[in-house]
């Protein structure tokens, strides 16, 4: 549906404002006043905090603090990855203890009871098993970082929503991935979007790509409008990524999205793309079929081989995780 007016997404130096200030322009700015439940969804992508690939804790607690002076309850929560328990990321990223710090609460996505969704039949995505915790919020924020994708040109706030979905075989979604995002934002509607692009990840990302010291935080009410302001400062084109499918289906444009703040013509930064090898070629290819996807990716130690030998065909010292 064509926005009335025109979508905010505001862009600010971090060397200019503080953190401080500029969580509490977006609390204030967004009607999260007196919400019984908010939850907030970070990244943990990766079971150790690392700058540029997880949500910075301690930025998670500030936010907490604002919300819970207008606000009964803040959850925080995340599913288990493919390769690693939920709880393991929430200790070793310090998330937990943050999060507790700043009187809020974590749960583990993949122990929630589950609500289930259906779409119909006109679409491939017949149904989607969430958890009902986060079906039952008064108001969503999507707290995402600033990340090429190696399978998907771009990660961002709606990728960010995929680890909503509380099964860790949700990589047999992936040959349904445009329409499976566009469920999750337009079921989720993210209240605000407050992306830390403090410092950002080029290459082969979400996890094992370049940093990029971009030093901004972009916010807004609108997770899509975000992700198209973002891709337009990684000089990306937003319209040969997932983000076209949703824009399409949504009847957002460009035009329907006003810049704040800090021009993107002055800080635009060109980010190297993911490097397209025989390894992500191949996992490409996968991705593009269900039943070869389940079929190949059916277990944990199947995902540790190919990991093994992706990092010898890339000449590096193979890691157990």
């Amino acid at each position: 549906m064509t926005p009335k007016t025109a979508i905010p997404v505001k862009i600010y130096r971090t060397k200019d404002t503080s953190i401080s200030d500029i969580l509490k322009e977006a609390v204030t700015n967004t009607n999260l006043r007196g919400k019984k439940r908010i939850f907030i969804k970070p990244n943990l992508s990766h079971p150790e905090y690392l700058p540029g690939v997880v949500t910075d804790p301690e930025l998670t607690s500030e936010l907490i603090g604002l919300l819970r002076n207008q606000n009964s309850e803040v959850i925080v929560g995340e599913s288990n990855g493919f390769n690693y328990p939920c709880w393991t990321a929430f200790n070793k990223t310090g998330m937990q203890k943050a999060v507790e710090k700043a009187g809020g609460t974590v749960i583990n996505l993949s122990e929630d009871k589950i609500v289930e969704v259906k779409f119909g039949s006109s679409t491939s995505v017949k149904r989607l098993f969430l958890p009902k915790t986060l079906m039952d919020a008064n108001a969503v924020i999507d707290l995402p970082l600033m990340k090429t994708h190696e399978f998907m040109t771009y990660s961002g706030a709606i990728k960010n929503l995929f680890g909503c979905i509380p099964s860790n075989k949700r990589i047999y979604l992936h040959p349904y991935l445009p329409e499976v995002f566009y469920h999750l934002y337009t079921l989720f509607k993210p209240a605000l979007t407050i992306m830390d692009a403090r410092t950002g990840i080029e290459g082969n990302g979400p996890t094992k790509g370049k940093p990029v010291h971009m030093n901004l935080m972009l916010t807004s009410t609108d997770a899509l409008a975000l992700d198209i302001i973002a891709t337009k400062i990684m000089k990306l084109n937003w319209k040969n990524t997932y983000l076209t499918y949703i824009a399409r289906k949504t009847g957002l444009q460009e035009n329907h999205i006003k810049e704040e703040g800090v021009p993107v013509s002055t800080i635009a930064h060109y980010f190297e793309p993911p490097r397209i090898d025989l390894p992500v070629k191949a996992q490409i290819i996968i991705y593009q079929h269900e039943y070869l996807t389940k079929m190949l990716f059916c277990s944990l130690d199947i995902v540790r081989l190919f990991q093994k030998i992706t990092l010898t065909y890339r000449g590096k010292p193979a890691k157990e995780t």
